[in-house]
């Protein structure tokens, strides 16, 4: 049952850390809502203005899974296990802040200057300012980020233990959707304005419209997923009950 217990947790860690992992290579990206959803309105068709000035990072499409892992593993390990690995997450994401640093501070080779110099259309293209500016968006993504993944993380933590002791431990999708919906508030919001406001050039008005937005889909997302966690849940618990009845 431990070596089970033991590969679980290992195996949701991974999950966890690699997919905050990508959110954070991905999430420099801000990608127009109303751009990916015009061709639902037709061809020749006009969106609405209030769909077309709908902003997101990229980062934020994958993010709900983090959360999602964050739950189960709550489920079966409490808040220490997932303590234990947000405080591991945030370190890596930390020093991945230390090697960006470092990757946007190294001189770069003449020849690489030179083999891209040009962009496809034709015009000049200075490839080291390109790599500068993505990476340095990214370090500023890290920096909100781990601001706002720690303090959602533990407050995710808390309210997941505190409304599963209140309903005597059930209601599995009142204790994952409740979690999410009081932590992503923070998560929505803090790494926003910290990444883009604070380090950024955003306004605040620019913030409250992406921050908003990103809330209301993990949110939802959330709960769509919902279906998908009482799977899991049931997969695990079949999972560490062959491993009672073989070790009987």
């Amino acid at each position: 049952m431990t070596d089970k217990k033991s590969h679980l947790y290992l195996l949701l860690s991974v999950f966890f850390v690699g997919n905050a992992f990508l959110a954070e290579l991905t999430g420099a990206k801000i990608f127009s809502v109303g751009e990916l959803l015009a061709p639902l309105f037709g061809p020749g068709s006009t969106p609405p203005q209030w769909l077309m000035s709908m902003n997101m990072s990229i980062g934020v499409l994958i993010w709900p899974l983090v959360f999602i892992i964050s739950d189960i593993m709550n489920e079966y390990f409490g808040r220490n296990g997932v303590r234990k690995i947000s405080f591991l997450t945030a370190i890596l994401i930390a020093y991945a802040l230390l090697f960006l640093l470092l990757a946007n501070a190294m001189p770069p080779a003449a020849f690489w200057m030179e083999n891209n110099q040009t962009a496809p259309d034709g015009n000049p293209f200075d490839i080291n300012f390109a790599y500068q500016k993505v990476l340095g968006q990214g370090v500023n993504i890290i920096i909100g980020s781990i601001t706002a993944f720690l303090v959602s993380q533990l407050t995710d933590a808390y309210t997941f233990q505190f409304i599963k002791k209140i309903t005597n431990h059930r209601y599995l999708w009142l204790r994952t959707t409740g979690s999410t919906v009081i932590s992503q508030v923070i998560d929505s919001f803090l790494i926003v304005y910290v990444a883009f406001y604070l380090l950024g050039n955003w306004t605040i008005t620019e913030v409250l419209q992406v921050a908003t937005l990103q809330y209301f889909y993990k949110v939802g997302i959330a709960i769509i997923l919902t279906p998908l966690i009482y799977i899991i849940h049931w997969l695990i618990d079949r999972y560490l009950e062959s491993s009672i009845i073989s070790e009987n």
